[in-house]
């Protein structure tokens, strides 16, 4: 198997490639790409256009203000590129807030000198997506049979999950929260994790991206269980922002926190990363949905009580 110049524009693609036992191919990451805490010695091709710093509040309105004018929000590093001079390069065109656009890694391409590295654009809607797109890594990189193996260990796991969670009499009625200001909840594969992991999923649609969610919807609804899982922040900035949501007039009356089972999760780290860790993501659902029958002890570092 000769040794391609591996240079992953996103968190997700770099975990595939590692996933995959060919972390020694890579020679570059995003800014974001920080697991398996090893590829943060690699150098890094993008930098955020805005502070990331800041309330959800704050973060949602910067991120807004660039995209209204069709821009992505992240900078790719041509320079970076010539000196790293890559064969292949792993973006998304998904979501412009998770990647850099497919447009900016095109035109930064364009500008090489060195290398007319070839491009492999993921597009992860729904959880077969996420086994597409593994497949699609380990195709471009020679390794297919990696690929179907990584796959089907990866489906193998969660499937043992949804079997057991078939026969328990309780699907607790979920929310997730994937923004909290403005409210959003998740889509995507989140609905598919929620179902598989034995809960009844209120909001988002499975191949869709996060829908907004006003205050009163929630309410409405009425979840037994709320898990808080914004996109891109671990579990103490998470907490941090919790006020948002906590001061809301009727907040204490939902019954998710009548019963304390609120919960905070990794959302950077887990849920928002379409890609191997989506079968601990499944793990921390059971758990919290079904204690008593789930024990994978992400407790602590996945997920926490709020």
């Amino acid at each position: 198997m000769s040794q391609p110049r591996i240079v992953s524009l996103i968190a997700s693609s770099t975990e595939i490639v590692c996933a995959l036992g060919l972390q020694a191919w890579l020679v570059g990451r995003s800014h974001e790409c920080d697991y398996p805490p090893s590829v943060r010695r690699l150098p890094h091709c993008t930098t955020p256009k805005f502070d990331l710093n800041g309330t959800s509040y704050q973060i949602d309105q910067r991120v807004k203000a660039i995209l209204q004018e069709a821009l992505s929000v992240y900078r790719v590093d041509a320079a970076v590129l010539e000196a790293l001079r890559p064969d292949v390069i792993i973006t998304q065109s998904q979501c412009q807030v998770c990647a850099v656009s497919l447009r900016d890694v095109e035109e930064a391409v364009c500008q090489l000198i060195s290398s007319r590295p070839r491009i492999v654009n993921l597009e992860p809607n729904e959880l077969a997506d996420v086994w597409a797109d593994i497949g699609r890594v380990a195709d471009a990189l020679g390794a297919p049979e990696r690929g179907r193996a990584l796959v089907a260990g990866l489906q193998e796991r969660m499937a043992a999950i949804a079997e057991k969670v078939l026969v328990l009499p309780e699907r607790p009625a979920v929310a997730c929260i994937e923004w909290i200001e403005p409210l959003m909840a998740s889509g995507n594969w989140m609905p598919q994790l929620v179902e598989m992991a034995g809960g009844h999923n209120l909001f988002g649609q499975a191949g869709r991206h996060a829908p907004w969610l006003s205050w009163e919807e929630l309410q409405a609804a009425d979840p037994e269980v709320i898990v808080v899982l914004p996109c891109g922040w671990d579990v103490a900035k998470a907490r941090q922002e919790m006020p948002a949501l906590t001061q809301r007039p009727g907040w204490a009356a939902l019954r998710a926190m009548q019963n304390g089972r609120v919960y905070l999760a990794d959302g950077n780290q887990y849920f928002n990363r379409p890609g191997p860790r989506l079968a601990e993501s499944l793990e921390i659902l059971a758990e919290l949905f079904h204690p008593h029958h789930f024990h994978f002890g992400h407790e602590g570092s996945g997920w926490e009580r709020f």
